[in-house]
C-alpha cells in the first residue's frame, strides 16, 4: 500500500506562509542583528531557474545567499538577499506545515549566516545544516 501524495497549496499561502516565519524569525533575533537583517531582502521562488542551475545551484536547494556579505558594505557586485525556494522546502517535509515553518527559519538564518561571512563549517556548528 503506497503512501497518498501530499497535497500543495496554492503558491500564494506558501508565501504568505514563509513570510510570517520570516517576519518572526527576524524578530527574534538579537537586537544588534535585528537591523541589519531586517533590511536584507528575502525572495521567495518555487526552485532555483535555469540561470542558476547553469551556474551549479542544485536543483533541490532551499535557500541561497547572493550579493556581498554585510562586511563588504556597498562594495558588491550584486546586492545582497536571501532566496527561500518554497517549492522544495514543502516537497522537503513531506507537505507538512509545522516542518515547512521550522525549515523555513532554519534556511533562513543559514542564510544570514552567510551574509555575516559564516562558512558552512560554522553553520553546520550552530545547527543550521
Amino acid at each position: 500500500m503506497s503512501e497518498e501524495p501530499f497535497e500543495w497549496p496554492p503558491w500564494r499561502d506558501l508565501v504568505a506562509l514563509a513570510q510570517a516565519e520570516v517576519r518572526v524569525t527576524l524578530q527574534s533575533l538579537p537586537k544588534k542583528l535585528r537591523g541589519a537583517a531586517q533590511a536584507l531582502p528575502v525572495t521567495y521562488e518555487p526552485d532555483p531557474n535555469d540561470a542558476l542551475r547553469a551556474d551549479g545551484i542544485e536543483p533541490d536547494t532551499l535557500g541561497l545567499f547572493v550579493g556581498g556579505e554585510f562586511a563588504e558594505g556597498s562594495h558588491a557586485v550584486l546586492p545582497a538577499q536571501i532566496i527561500l525556494f518554497l517549492d522544495n522546502i514543502w516537497d522537503m517535509v513531506d507537505g507538512d506545515e509545522a516542518g515547512f515553518r521550522k525549515e523555513v527559519r532554519t534556511t533562513l538564518l543559514h542564510e544570514l549566516g552567510h551574509y555575516l561571512g559564516l562558512d558552512e563549517g560554522e553553520l553546520e556548528q550552530r545547527g543550521l545544516e
